[in-house]
């Protein structure tokens, strides 16, 4: 029997959370997720929720900021939508629980890089993981969520897809556009697909960092809501813009560790292994450039010098300050024989945040009925060519609240039975060393030709690599059991495809995508559109 619900919720990181948390006053609400509720890349963001809060700060100047990080890409009217419900979300927040860092009886104020004022709330250094376990606590305390933890999405059922497959038509269905139904996802526990059936789901699974090889993400971070809308029939968008963050930590032992954007914004320098400050020459807000810029010029230095990694020096502040705004990174860097009070951090470029994705209206909804996108694993149309520090998690709570109004709002949508998932003509595979060398394959040539720097003739090496990917996968897909690495790298393969064909659409340089063969900027830039 399938899994009855008002919504389903894919993913549990602060968009899904908030959905959940927003809807379950009307709504019977399951949360998906394929690993524990914790799990996911939200709990993993230091630095902190964008919002105007101080009188002499604007909801024109956080607009003007956003517009000049997204390098002529931003939608106007999605920007400011997110920046004048930024204060609204982080008022929420204060009722939820969540223990922001205060400075005299008032929320302190920190600022980042590309933000013309101060104006980033936070929790200390690790703003995420503070939000997430309020909600957390929030969401096992209310009964109508149903949390579903270790099942991961294996794809959405749509009406178009439910008629190919069965051999007399649907009624409900006909001549009626194609409709979300609801979803597969494979228990890990049980190695059971189960059928979960809603007149509304939502994808809020996060971006897909780990198409790289070196990245800030959680393994989690696989492109699966974005992959699965693809194949549902949904426009994607602005996939070639992948935010490399200027500096995760450089050291054998500190896999993904972030070294915020504040600590810059607190005064951290950029250095050469000499000592030399470098980022003056590249541009005149240094430091505190767009993390676009940044990420360029560690990316130029390191191959000018043949270096391994520059440094973050933040050691001209005292330790008490160190202590008491990065205790975290502290903390972290300390247990690895880093003293950041009297010693620069190593740092390399990663890759961070996914900028596009499913393209959504100013409502979570995407192109099939029924279907919403919100949070890093929709195109929004806020970041542009690149996202300005610190807007990602008030993009969450924001479409989070406009997605849980549209639905609240929405007219009864027809029901049909759902079919059990069928696994009858398929066996247990024997050779898994497959999707582990893909896996890796994938992630290598992801780096090397699609990274930081482009070229055509990378971009085409990138393409040809994925185009034989994809039809091992297909293979074994069609062949074997599923399993979650099965899963993740089709997905994986899926964004892989999509950020490279974006990549070769835009014949020119902007924001997080810069060419060698397209330097230029051209006048009249448009979002890149794909369609399935």
């Amino acid at each position: 029997m399938p899994h009855q619900f008002d919504v389903l919720i894919v993913g549990s990181g602060l968009a899904g959370l908030s959905a959940a948390l927003l809807l379950s006053a009307t709504q019977r609400v399951a949360v998906i997720t394929k690993r524990a509720v914790h799990e996911g890349s939200s709990g993993w963001a230091q630095g902190g929720i964008a919002a105007v809060w101080d009188k002499r700060d604007s909801f024109a100047a956080h607009v003007d900021d956003t517009l000049v990080a997204g390098a002529g890409l931003c939608d106007l009217a999605a920007t400011r939508f997110v920046v004048e419900q930024a204060p609204q979300a982080i008022a929420w927040l204060q009722s939820m629980g969540v223990p922001f860092s205060e400075e005299d009886g008032q929320l302190h104020l920190t600022r980042e890089g590309g933000h013309s004022a101060r104006r980033i709330v936070h929790v200390t250094d690790a703003t995420g993981a503070a939000v997430q376990r309020t909600l957390i606590e929030r969401v096992r305390q209310t009964p109508n969520i149903s949390l579903f933890e270790n099942h991961t999405l294996v794809d959405l059922i749509t009406s178009t897809k439910l008629a190919q497959h069965r051999t007399q038509p649907v009624r409900a269905l006909a001549d009626q556009p194609n409709r979300c139904l609801g979803l597969y996802a494979l228990d890990d526990t049980t190695d059971e697909v189960l059928t979960f059936e809603a007149p509304h789901t939502i994808l809020a699974t996060g971006g897909a960092g780990k198409v790289y090889l070196y990245t800030t993400n959680p393994d989690t971070a696989t492109g699966d809501g974005i992959a699965a809308a693809w194949r549902a029939g949904c426009r994607v968008q602005n996939m070639e813009f992948i935010q490399f963050h200027p500096t995760c930590l450089y050291h054998p032992h500190a896999k993904s560790f972030l070294i915020s954007e504040a600590v810059r914004g607190e005064g951290g320098r950029l250095l050469l292994p000499d000592g030399t400050r470098f980022m003056p020459q590249h541009d005149p807000r240094a430091e505190l450039a767009p993390r676009d810029v940044v990420a360029r010029a560690i990316d130029f230095e390191m191959k000018k010098g043949g270096l391994d990694c520059v440094y973050l020096d933040i050691s001209h502040q005292p330790l008490a300050f160190l202590q008491e705004h990065f205790p975290n990174i502290y903390a972290r860097c300390l247990e690895l024989g880093i003293d950041i009070s009297k010693q620069p951090i190593p740092v390399v470029p990663a890759a961070h945040y996914t900028c596009g994705g499913v393209l959504a209206d100013l409502a979570g909804r995407t192109d099939v009925a029924g279907l919403y996108a919100i949070g890093e694993t929709a195109c929004s149309g806020l970041h542009g060519a690149n996202r300005l520090a610190s807007n990602s998690l008030v993009e969450c709570m924001v479409f989070a609240r406009a997605a849980s109004q549209a639905i609240s709002a929405s007219p009864p949508a027809p029901t049909v039975p759902l079919p059990a998932w069928d696994d009858s003509r398929v066996t247990d595979s024997d050779e898994c060393v497959v999707i582990s060398h893909n896996w890796d394959e994938l992630r290598r040539f992801m780096w090397d030709y699609v990274g930081i720097v482009r070229t055509n003739k990378r971009l085409e090496r990138a393409a040809h690599r994925i185009a034989l990917l994809q039809g091992e996968i297909q293979e074994f897909y069609a062949h074997f059991h599923v399993t979650r690495d099965l899963l993740e790298l089709r997905n994986l393969v899926q964004v892989a495809d999509l950020i490279v064909r974006s990549a070769q659409a835009r014949h020119e340089s902007r924001g997080l995508h810069f060419s060698r063969d397209y330097p230029q900027l051209d006048t009249d830039p448009r979002p890149t559109t794909l369609t399935p």
